[in-house]
């Protein structure tokens, strides 16, 4: 009997799951962050799909002294405990803290976050291709791209929508 493939999605965090703060901003607090009207949603269908869902996210204001990396957990817990709530289950986290100028592997585009939750779960590289990666920013989608990946763009207002190949 064929083994089923896996049926893996990863999500960005700002501007797919919760409200966009502007260019150059970041939700630094509790209070600042929102989710976007669906959202919680569309994670309740997709685990109840059998989705594994993964988030994956650049966070450079930690690396440049904005916030603290014990804020962006607290940050994180209120996005966990609401997905939650609303019927949802992110498997894991990942987040890069690196600035963009510094060529760290789990900050996207690069797929090192891809790659350690290919190996929390026990498989290979080879078990994305048939993944989705939903983003809002071309880097976002790159980094999809780079590991194999299908790629959803979302428009929440932080990037034009072009066509990508």
């Amino acid at each position: 009997m064929a083994k089923k493939p896996l049926k893996l999605v990863f999500l960005d965090r700002d501007g797919v799951i919760n409200e966009f703060p502007g260019n150059g901003r970041y939700v630094t607090k509790v209070s600042d962050f929102h989710f976007i009207p669906g959202s919680l949603e569309a994670i309740r269908i997709l685990t109840e799909e059998g989705f594994t869902i993964f988030v994956v996210s650049n966070q450079a204001g930690v690396g440049k002294g904005i916030f603290t990396e014990k804020k962006l957990q607290q940050i994180n817990n209120k996005m966990l405990n609401g997905i939650k709530k609303a019927g949802g289950k992110v498997k894991k986290v990942f987040y890069a803290t690196a600035r963009s100028d510094e060529n760290s592997p789990m900050r996207k585009p690069n797929i090192g976050s891809v790659r350690a939750a290919v190996k929390m779960m026990g498989t290979t590289m080879a078990a994305v291709k048939n993944a989705y990666f939903v983003g809002d920013t071309e880097v976002d989608i790159q980094a999809g791209k780079n590991a194999g990946m299908k790629t959803i763009f979302v428009l929440s207002g932080r990037e034009d929508c072009v066509y990508m190949r």
